[in-house]
């Protein structure tokens, strides 16, 4: 059984940063990421990295300020985030066995990036 735990959410301050982690049992190997879902909007892919660990992509809102890595040794990955805004407050989403490659194969947009295995979410609340 897959199971992912967050945690590292909380509240900052615009400018502040943050360290989310996410610890994933059951399936080791995966391509990993982080989504995030504000009040009244839809879900969106934040960062991705690819099962080898070498390859990550960002959404546009969040190059430069946020960094995804993945320690093997403890089946985590974590999300650096930097000099956060008030629009990154949200529930964010650890996601596990994603479908990048279907998507790059197909021509997909970044908006069609899913995955199959999710955490319960961890807020995170910039106030400016």
């Amino acid at each position: 059984q897959v199971q992912l735990v967050e945690s590292g959410g909380g509240s900052v301050q615009a400018g502040g940063s943050l360290r989310l982690s996410c610890a994933v049992s059951g399936y080791t190997r995966s391509s990993l990421g982080w989504f995030r879902q504000a009040p009244g909007k839809e879900r969106e892919g934040v960062a991705f990295i690819y099962t080898d660990g070498g390859h990550t992509i960002y959404a546009d809102s969040v190059q430069g300020r946020f960094t995804i890595s993945r320690d093997r040794a403890k089946n985590t990955v974590a999300l650096r985030m930097n000099s956060l805004k008030p629009e990154d407050t949200a529930m964010y989403y650890c996601a596990a066995d994603l479908n990048l490659a279907d998507v790059q194969r197909r021509g997909g947009t970044w908006s069609d990036i899913s995955a199959n295995y999710w955490g319960q979410g961890t807020q995170v609340t910039v106030s400016s």
